[in-house]
């Protein structure tokens, strides 16, 4: 298996753990034709997110930063600013502003309806940025980085207003919990943090994990977190939360996608996109819909059908 990428879907607590072991090969969906764009992409996806309605934007390889459209697959905005490839994408809610993070140690702002070029530049860590989040309420960016450190930034000037570092911190993902102050990480270190973005000093950390934490993210509500890990041969690779959400997707370098029942743990679904490869990155969109990004270029566009039991399918790719 590999690392996780894991989505949520909404909102009350104990301590649940979801593992590919737990999945049926044979209730696995078999792979059907889906309609097919020229992908977005000219390389590997390495990060999706969701943006205003219809529209998602994405990094990769190519270095570059695009927004389409999910419902026709046509691009919508192309930029290019990055030297290295794009690691992580994420998007101010309710607003034009879109954010990349790179292994050229940046971190860059963009106007959807703006220009080409760049708005903002968030320069200063000394490795590949590997996390990266936004707040709307307190209009402040997060990142972090495999240099052991995290930063927060101001979005209008684009200077680094709080450094905090932590010895073997080598940041994999960032997740600001809605409305609050807060910003959950995962490490290599195998462990999650939460830090108070007012002065960036840690409010939690939780006890260490067996396996290395890729990737965190945080109910609606912001009452809930989940994170997940990597491993092998079924050992790990798991995804750990809490039983407020109703269900839970997740994207894995195992090439499949899953959907987890948040009460028992079960898989309930499950789909391997033909021809998708490794997957790096999950989002979660309107209408029971997720955007997957995978090794092979382009995007995948995956629907959650429960009328007739619960099924998973790849609507289109782009």
């Amino acid at each position: 298996m590999g690392k996780w990428q894991s989505k949520l879907a909404r909102n009350s607590s104990a301590s649940s753990k979801y593992r590919a072991a737990t999945y049926n090969e044979a209730e696995r969906a078999p792979p059907t034709a889906a309609p097919k764009a020229s992908p977005a992409h000219q390389e590997a996806v390495a990060s999706v997110a969701s943006l205003v309605p219809r529209l998602c934007v994405s990094g990769g390889k190519d270095k570059a930063v695009i927004v389409c459209s999910w419902c026709s697959g046509t691009v919508v905005r192309r930029f290019a600013g990055h030297e290295r490839e794009v690691t992580k994408v994420c998007c101010l809610p309710e607003s034009s502003w879109l954010f990349s993070a790179s292994r050229d140690k940046t971190a860059l702002m963009w106007d959807l309806h703006g220009g080409s070029e760049a708005a903002r530049c968030f320069s200063g860590h000394r490795l590949v940025v590997t996390g990266l989040a936004v707040s709307s309420v307190f209009q402040k960016l997060c990142t972090g980085s495999r240099d052991n450190t995290v930063r927060l930034w101001d979005m209008e000037t684009g200077r680094c207003l709080s450094r905090a570092c932590v010895s073997r911190n080598l940041v994999t993902h960032l997740s600001w919990v809605p409305r609050e102050p807060y910003v959950v990480q995962t490490s290599e270190d195998k462990t999650i943090r939460i830090w108070d973005s007012r002065g960036l000093q840690m409010a939690c950390a939780f006890p260490a994990k067996k396996h290395i934490q890729t990737s965190c993210d945080v109910s609606l509500d912001g009452r809930y977190c989940i994170s997940g890990s990597d491993g092998f041969d079924g050992e790990g690779c798991e995804a750990t939360g809490t039983s407020a959400f109703p269900a839970i997707a997740t994207a894995s370098h195992d090439c499949t996608v899953k959907v987890w029942r948040q009460d028992t743990g079960a898989c309930v679904a499950g789909l391997c996109p033909a021809g998708a490869g490794p997957l790096a990155s999950l989002a979660a969109c309107e209408d029971a819909t997720l955007l997957c990004a995978s090794s092979s270029p382009g995007i995948r566009l995956l629907q959650f059908h429960s009328a007739r039991g619960w099924e998973l399918r790849e609507a289109a790719s782009f």
